[in-house]
């Protein structure tokens, strides 16, 4: 039966007017245990779980690229514990779900700094990075200890050191120059943000790429988003009129 639901979507919308690429703020994981009578970490394992049937449906939808805000440079001012949990918590799921990677045939990264990250976290990473390196199917992206500020800073001085080294072609910097030394490489910019909780900011998440996204905000918590949001989610977008500044319809334009 929900095969049939998510065919049926699927060949109702016109996939011109699919987004390529969707973002998306995972909010509200703690909320949602406490509001139960259980602990924080609770919401986190609940959360894992919908994030693994997100990426599967992405995978049925025909989405190219998917990025998931997992863990921002802010969040390392979280008590320990939890902080090492969501490490403990990445490192399983990265192992667990790396068969799911290969049969989806999903290209996995990662956005964001190395540095503070636990080596065997970096270790896990890493073998997903290399294990699906040729997969042509989803771009899963996990933003992992990414903060969009540190990005920018991060862009310019790798731009700093092209112009030091003799090279020409960064001689001048300009929109270009900068987009191909994001951490989303030649990933196009998303077109559909998605937060949960109902939360209204974007929370230092790819401030540069997310200039001409749709936004949609949903006050579901993480743990109980699901299949039938995404789709509501999609529908939205598809029926936006997207002009990028202009005055006619230029929906799909890049």
């Amino acid at each position: 039966m929900y095969d049939t639901v998510a065919n049926c979507l699927a060949q109702s919308l016109d996939p011109a007017r699919l987004p390529r690429h969707i973002a998306i703020i995972m909010d509200g994981n703690g909320r949602w245990a406490v509001e139960r009578g259980g602990q924080r970490v609770e919401g986190h394992l609940r959360g894992a779980d919908v994030v693994r049937r997100i990426i599967t449906e992405c995978c049925r939808l025909g989405i190219g690229h998917l990025t998931l805000y997992c863990f921002s440079a802010e969040n390392w001012k979280r008590p320990t514990d939890e902080v090492n949990f969501l490490m403990d918590l990445l490192k399983q799921y990265l192992i667990d779900e790396r068969p799911l990677l290969v049969t989806q045939n999903i290209r996995f990264g990662v956005l964001g700094r190395r540095h503070g990250i636990r080596d065997d976290v970096l270790a896990e990473m890493d073998t997903s990075t290399a294990t699906t390196a040729s997969s042509d199917g989803l771009r899963l992206n996990l933003a992992i200890n990414y903060g969009s500020r540190a990005e920018i800073v991060d862009a310019v001085n790798r731009w700093m050191v092209d112009v030091r080294a003799g090279d020409s072609a960064a001689a001048t910097i300009d929109e270009a120059q900068l987009a191909e030394r994001w951490h989303t490489g030649d990933q196009p910019a998303p077109d559909l943000l998605i937060r949960t909780a109902g939360e209204m900011r974007l929370s230092n998440f790819l401030l540069w790429q997310l200039s001409y996204a749709e936004l949609w905000i949903t006050p579901k918590l993480w743990p109980d988003f699901d299949e039938a949001t995404l789709h509501d989610a999609i529908r939205e977008f598809a029926q936006r009129d997207r002009r990028f500044g202009g005055l006619q319809n230029m929906q799909g334009a890049v």
